[in-house]
């Protein structure tokens, strides 16, 4: 069974009967005049479908829980939508933490993952009753136990495991293998667990949680990775009588970036993790555990597209030809960063215009600012209004102000209407922290 993480633009991405392409009722070209360009669009109708792509796949395991991995894209917009689909939160920071919640979360729902987190973090997830903290090492066993004691709370807690398993995935998003900064290795989680039972009282281990990576089109290192977790729960429990009941698989489905991509489905991930649940459980002889998945990329990036608007053009002799747009590696930095591919489309497309080959250039004063290498498209020209496919997930949320540009604006459409999640920054706004000292006046 297909599922929207499969699909290569939004679930309402059609053209309509002026030729342009209009996502959730509403024409793109229109909302880049009302808003300007770059601009980043959400449709709720594709957000909420995956969502319950993911309940329905799940529904086979009664003690499932499903985390948005709010690294993704987190604003309190999408947050709340989440929230009303059912969703927790698997987040990474403060900022996180404080948007979740200002979004109206239900924080027991939420779980602190990350591998450096500080102490003014800790308390901030504390004080705002984060319901599960994943500790990644040591250094955090004791820096939790001590802001643990200052609030006089007993904190429940995962330990992160890296389980050892390597994801054909660019090595940047790898986060299961063995050389990793990421989690306790599998050869020490033994002395993790004498530590906390037996010095760090205001720490109580519920379960594990690992992560294997990210944009993954594999579906066995999923039966992998829950083997790896209920061996090492039944193995615990034998050595130290711990009743661990939770495990925490991480997230990591691929989406559909161009069409050579072939992700598989939610159900099909679904499928693999409840058999091998079954099968681990009655091999290892323990109560079935709670499980926890974290996706990300697969929730959000679909439902998202970014709008440029064409901009100056340069033909190489014998040579590409590059188009540039008024956006680029500030608003969406994976293709520099990940060498990422992307599919697009003219917004404001005319039949009868022939061809090119083309290489979409962005504006920042970086030769590596490149959004798409060589993708065919009918002649493009100033003015013209570019949709790119797939970009809800890691784009606004890994947005910087290089050349000092202001950040985009982002906009949620359904029913042919559209709001402002995120407004775009000013030139005031990019300003409002600097501060020239009286010595320079």
């Amino acid at each position: 069974m297909e599922s929207t993480n499969q699909f290569l633009k939004p679930l309402t991405a059609k053209r309509n009967d002026a030729g342009n392409l209009e996502i959730g009722g509403c024409d793109l070209v229109e909302l880049a005049e009302k808003y300007g360009t770059p601009l980043y669009v959400i449709d709720e109708q594709t957000l909420r479908s995956i969502c319950a792509d993911y309940k329905k796949a799940f529904s086979k395991y009664q003690k499932v829980n499903m985390m948005f991995a709010s690294k993704s894209l987190c604003t309190m917009a999408t947050s709340a939508i989440l929230a009303q689909e059912g969703f927790g939160f698997d987040v990474v920071s403060a900022g996180e933490i404080y948007t979740v919640y200002k979004a109206g979360v239900d924080m027991s729902k939420v779980l602190f993952n990350g591998n450096n987190k500080s102490y003014e973090e800790l308390n901030l997830a504390l004080e705002l009753g984060v319901g599960r903290i994943s500790v990644d090492n040591f250094f955090e066993i004791d820096l939790l136990n001590e802001v643990a004691k200052s609030h006089d709370k007993t904190v429940d807690i995962l330990l992160r495991i890296t389980p050892g398993i390597e994801c054909h995935t660019h090595e940047y998003i790898q986060t299961g293998h063995l050389d990793s900064k990421f989690g306790f290795d599998l050869t020490q989680i033994d002395d993790a667990v004498d530590l906390i039972l037996g010095r760090c009282k205001k720490l109580k281990i519920h379960g594990l949680h690992a992560h294997i990576g990210s944009q993954i089109f594999e579906t066995k290192v999923y039966s992998d990775e829950i083997g790896i977790l209920i061996k090492e729960i039944a193995r615990l429990d034998e050595k130290f009588n711990l009743k661990l009941n939770e495990i925490n698989i991480g997230g990591g489905l691929g989406v559909k970036y161009t069409d050579e991509d072939c992700p598989p489905s939610v159900y099909d991930i679904a499928d693999v993790l409840v058999e091998s649940l079954e099968n681990n459980i009655e091999k290892f002889g323990i109560d079935s555990p709670a499980l926890f998945i974290e996706p990300g990329r697969s929730i959000i990036s679909t439902a998202g597209v970014t709008l440029y608007t064409v901009g100056s053009s340069k033909q190489v002799p014998k040579g590409k030809k590059y188009v540039a747009v008024d956006g680029g590696m500030a608003d969406n930095p994976r293709p520099s960063m990940y060498q990422a591919k992307y599919f697009a489309e003219v917004a404001n497309f005319k039949e009868d215009l022939p061809l090119q080959t083309v290489t979409i250039a962005g504006r920042f004063c970086e030769s590596g600012d490149i959004l798409i290498k060589d993708i065919t498209l009918p002649e493009l020209f100033e003015g013209n209004i570019l949709c790119v496919f797939n970009t809800g997930a890691y784009n606004y949320s890994m947005a910087s102000n290089y050349n000092r540009v202001q950040k985009s604006q982002m906009v949620l459409v359904n029913n042919s209407k559209s709001d402002i999640i995120v407004s775009r920054e000013t030139l005031d706004d990019l300003i409002s922290h600097d501060v020239i000292p009286d010595r320079l006046k």
